[in-house]
């Protein structure tokens, strides 16, 4: 039997001004509704305005909030809880998220059943039961050009694009992919050990496909796993403003995995991603 001292699962949550949602998403991971495995969940609040901290310090005396006095990236938001975590698994579990009965005990089922998966993402679906492509092939020129650009009003149906979300994808069919959405990602510890925590040099978006291709190069899986889903409200801020903040922070973000990882040898950029302590 695994030992309170060493948990099943750690579940992050990083909140920003998620009050509306935030209660939802930590009632449906309540580890009294998962008595058969060994949960810490914690949730990071990154300076929210609207009371979320308050929130769960009334509501939720079993969450570990971790308060920040300044705001930080996504990336480094989960860095700080992961440090401080004891699961065999790290859950990374967006604010807006529900997960429907069941679906943790699933996932960690997979998890243990594939010892090569350091990163496994279940079906994600909409609140209204349509099902959000969660798993997509790694990012090119061509596709930030179709997605990120002003070209994307001409190209969003269009086979750069549809590559880009694997769109010929069976959803039903579990299967090994290039990188999952952020939004739900089971995480092996011995993955982490061995591949590092999330680059902190993106402040927000990018981090999850980093995360995927530094897996895939150190020969561990990605796996999408069909047979369980959660709903994700997907609030999708980058895509409503091509020119927003947000799209700036996303457009950062690709140019920082670009020369990472993509640009001739001379211009790559050297980072030497965290390792657990």
């Amino acid at each position: 039997m695994v030992s309170l001292t060493c948990r099943d699962l750690s579940i992050v949550v990083v909140c920003h001004n998620h009050a509306r949602y935030l209660s939802k998403c930590l009632q449906s991971i309540n580890p009294e509704l998962h008595a058969s495995h060994h949960l810490e969940v914690f949730v990071v609040d990154n300076c929210s305005t609207d009371g979320s901290a308050a929130l769960v310090r009334a509501e939720f005396p079993w969450v570990r909030l971790l308060e920040n006095d300044h705001r930080h990236g996504f990336a480094a938001n989960n860095n700080r809880a992961i440090r401080k975590s004891s699961g065999r698994y790290i859950l990374i579990l967006n604010p807006d998220t529900e997960t429907p009965a069941g679906a943790l005990e699933a996932l960690l089922a997979f998890a243990d059943g594939h010892p090569r998966a350091g990163i496994c993402g279940p079906q994600i679906r909409f609140p209204d039961g349509q099902i959000q492509p969660s798993c997509r092939h790694f990012p090119t020129i061509t596709s930030v050009l179709a997605r990120r650009t002003l070209l994307r009003k001409f190209l969003r149906n269009s086979p750069l694009n549809g590559h880009h979300l694997m769109s010929g994808l069976d959803h039903s069919r579990t299967t090994i992919v290039d990188w999952m959405l952020g939004a739900c990602l089971l995480v092996r510890r011995e993955f982490l050990s061995e591949v590092g925590l999330m680059d902190e040099g993106y402040f927000l978006y990018v981090e999850d496909i980093d995360w995927c291709y530094r897996a895939h190069q150190a020969d561990w899986e990605v796996w999408y796993f069909a047979e369980t889903y959660i709903i994700h409200h997907h609030l999708a801020l980058s895509d409503r403003q091509l020119f927003g903040r947000m799209s700036w922070y996303h457009l950062k973000s690709m140019w920082h995995y670009y020369l990472k990882h993509l640009a001739p040898s001379w211009a790559r950029l050297h980072v030497m991603d965290e390792r657990l302590p």
